[in-house]
């Protein structure tokens, strides 16, 4: 499986092309703008694109989903608790910046026991609320994408609609707990790896030591 990361936006953004080697077959997780360097990799892809997987409902991680849709057919799949910010921007929180937003209908919604099928590759759904009341993360092979959940030494705001600190703790310690290390692929800034994070991110230390 391939990881590919595509930045956009003006908040440090990463979307991923997540891709199975074997088939070609390819996930996009996260496109929250359509800008040109989201396009350049749905050209490339086509029809290979079978989902758009959303980690979460906020506008910078949905609102590109619409126009990826359009090119490529692939479906649109989120948590059902955070499926909202896909049809409301009050949900997404577009309308608190003045962004315009589509109201769209989500193909699949997913859960813990959910498995997303590339070709010969398998994604595995982890529920990891805190963030939002729906956020997710997202485990295939080595690999971690975890949206807003976990940054590299950081971790996703708690002070919005549906943010919960304590709940995140109890997501980050779960993942602290998760055998092995991982790259872990966030939805801002830097990669980073799993045992780095237990190491060195203060709130993953601080979710583990209570």
């Amino acid at each position: 499986m391939k990881v590919e990361r595509v930045k956009y936006g003006d908040m440090d953004n990463n979307a991923y092309l997540i891709t199975d080697e074997a088939s070609g077959e390819s996930a996009l997780v996260d496109p929250g703008f359509f800008d040109e360097n989201i396009e350049r990799v749905v050209n490339e892809v086509g029809d290979k694109l079978k989902y758009i997987l959303l980690t979460h409902r906020h506008f910078d991680h949905i609102l590109g989903a619409k126009s990826v849709k359009e090119r490529t057919g692939a479906k649109i799949c989120i948590h059902p608790k955070d499926a909202c910010g896909l049809s409301h921007a009050g949900f997404s929180l577009a309308q608190s910046i003045g962004v315009s937003q589509s109201a769209l209908t989500p193909d699949y919604t997913f859960n813990e026991t959910s498995k997303v099928r590339l070709g010969e590759s398998t994604l595995f759904v982890i529920e990891t609320p805190g963030h939002t009341v729906g956020s997710v993360c997202f485990l295939c092979n080595d690999c971690l994408l975890t949206g807003d959940t976990l940054f590299r030494l950081g971790v996703g705001r708690t002070d919005l609609p549906t943010g919960n600190y304590s709940q995140l703790k109890q997501s980050l310690n779960r993942l602290y707990e998760m055998p092995g290390d991982y790259k872990v692929y966030p939805g801002h800034g830097n990669t980073s790896t799993l045992d780095v994070e237990r190491t060195m991110n203060p709130f993953m230390i601080e979710a583990r030591n209570k």
